[in-house]
């Protein structure tokens, strides 16, 4: 068992590497039928993708222009991947990848180089925290298209959420601690939980998101002991159509409008800083607040590479191995065992 070399894949959505990749980048986006999808939509979703992606570029420009030009993601994922196969390697042989759904590398180059590695098993990580069929869902469905067109078949496990899992809680608590710390003692600081949009007809197909977005947040505030107010809104509304209440830029209408004076913003869906925790969370978030007289504007930093963080993700592999959820102990105990029968 412990011989085996293992592929464990982190799923992310990608993000532009530079100005001029934003309108392929988006096209790719809005292509996906998880994100475009209404009757007779593969007749028409490239043709929609490609209007809204020409549509929508300048403005999104913008956004990547105010964080140097580019998305962080990729350069983060990778960071997460090196730490995660520094982890793992000390029990196993393990190679960590990234897969990103929109940008590269892509699903297909990430299946190729894992068969250039000659894995023997595959454990697919998913770096949302919270299942939705939009994220999670769309990287398992490409990752199944592309590993049946190039042949790739080997034993695959899946994690398809982590929300609940104990250290995962640890490493958010861990984040929300120290952002709060610079805030002095006995002030009202008002804890803002935002969590990344998705349309209200997706929930009504029975996505499972924003039960587990609350969940998330209850078990962090119940682990973190804080006597602070507490909210949930969600950010990044696209379109027209009907998505989650409320959102954050009416969260802090409201809280302002209320005497609130101190926000600390906690990206909850979020494990990785990108462009909508750095520009619309930490600049365009941090502005509006700032104009209705919010005096003091924090934003718990993604969890990245945080060792705590990284911890967990160790640990979901090691359980994912065991197919039961069981921690990197019980996983090294069975290797155990199954070393002393061979014996």
């Amino acid at each position: 068992m412990a011989e085996k070399r293992i592929g464990v894949v982190l799923f992310q959505l990608g993000g532009p590497d530079s100005l001029e990749a934003v309108e392929p980048f988006l096209y790719n986006l809005f292509s996906d039928p998880d994100i475009i999808d209404f009757p007779l939509a593969r007749l028409a979703r490239k043709p929609l993708a490609r209007l809204i992606a020409s549509n929508r570029a300048r403005k999104v420009q913008h956004h990547y222009a105010e964080i140097g030009g580019r998305s962080p993601i990729r350069e983060m994922t990778e960071q997460q991947a090196a730490a995660l196969e520094r982890e793992l390697g000390r029990d196993l042989d393990a190679r960590v990848v990234v897969a990103m759904r929109y940008w590269h590398p892509l699903t297909e180059e990430t299946i190729r180089r894992l068969q250039a590695e000659r894995v023997e098993e595959v454990v697919l990580l998913p770096l949302y925290p919270q299942y939705s069929s939009t994220t999670t869902g769309s990287s398992l469905r490409e990752w199944e298209r592309r590993r049946t067109a190039l042949g790739f078949d080997v034993p695959t496990r899946v994690v398809r959420e982590f929300y609940q899992q104990g250290l995962y809680i640890d490493s958010l608590v861990e984040r929300i601690e120290q952002t709060l710390a610079p805030f002095a003692a006995g002030e009202e600081i008002q804890l803002v939980f935002s969590a990344h949009n998705v349309p209200v007809a997706t929930v009504e197909k029975g996505d499972p998101y924003p039960a587990q977005i609350a969940e998330t947040m209850r078990l962090a505030l119940e682990r973190g002991g804080w006597r602070q107010p507490s909210h949930l809104c969600y950010q990044s509304k696209v379109g027209g159509a009907r998505w989650l209440q409320p959102s954050l830029d009416d969260t802090i209408d409201r809280l302002a409008a209320e005497g609130a004076r101190n926000l600390l913003i906690v990206p909850i869906a979020f494990v990785s800083d990108h462009v909508e925790t750095l520009s619309e969370i930490d600049i365009e978030a941090r502005e509006r607040a700032a104009r209705l007289g919010i005096r003091r504007f924090a934003m718990m930093p993604g969890l990245n590479d945080s060792p705590s963080f990284i911890r967990a993700l160790a640990d979901l592999v090691y359980g994912a191995l065991l197919a039961d959820g069981a921690s990197k102990e019980r996983f090294l105990d069975a290797v155990a065992e199954s070393a002393e029968n061979l014996a």
